[in-house]
């Protein structure tokens, strides 16, 4: 619709304002998809500031209420929203579900998801950054996991960074399958570079 331009032209504020007005973080899931297919063809395309406030009022609060796995429209609307905005969606959604206490089992899956099959390979090496700046935790092994199976070349300074993660943590994780799936991961997908 033509009226989604005034999108382009809010500030941020305003923009959570009509969010707010619009009660699209809890908007029925089926016009979630179609409101993310109308943000696709929306020229020009959303300012990095407007999609992170998007990506927010649209995702966050149902993101980190899930206690069972993501409905299909949900993950339809994600993926949707991933294929053009997953820079901002990443730092919205990836820094909150680490910043939650406790397992956050559906949480974990669903970043796992985003990393196999929507994110761009910068947004992948984001979402390993983001991971990285984190106390490493047993529910965060399969997201690094995730970001392993991508079999994306990874910058020097990150591998490194992952690397050093892995030993100082080691200890904490002597007893964790996980811990050892994920050493194997990395001395397999970055041979070459692990000496």
């Amino acid at each position: 619709p033509p009226e989604l331009s005034i999108l382009n032209s809010c500030s941020p504020s305003q923009l959570e304002g009509l969010c707010s007005f619009l009660q699209l973080s809890t908007c029925p899931e089926p016009f979630l998809v179609r409101f993310c297919s109308w943000l696709l063809a929306l020229t020009p395309e959303l300012s990095y500031t407007s999609a992170a406030v998007l990506a927010e009022q649209l995702f966050l609060r149902r993101v980190l209420s899930l206690t069972q796995p993501p409905s299909r429209h949900l993950m339809a609307a994600l993926t949707s929203f991933c294929s053009k905005y997953s820079h901002p969606l990443c730092r919205v959604l990836v820094a909150a579900v680490l910043q939650e206490p406790g397992e956050g089992a559906e949480q974990t899956k669903l970043m796992c998801e985003l990393v196999e099959e929507c994110l761009e390979p910068h947004s992948v090496q984001l979402v390993l950054s983001q991971v990285l700046e984190v106390p490493l935790s047993e529910k965060l092994l399969p997201v690094l996991q995730a970001v392993l199976g991508r079999q994306e070349v990874l910058p020097p300074e990150l591998l490194d960074l992952l690397v050093l993660t892995l030993c100082q943590q080691a200890p904490a994780f002597a007893s964790s399958l996980n811990y050892a799936k994920l050493v194997a991961a990395v001395l397999t997908a970055c041979q070459s570079q692990v000496s």
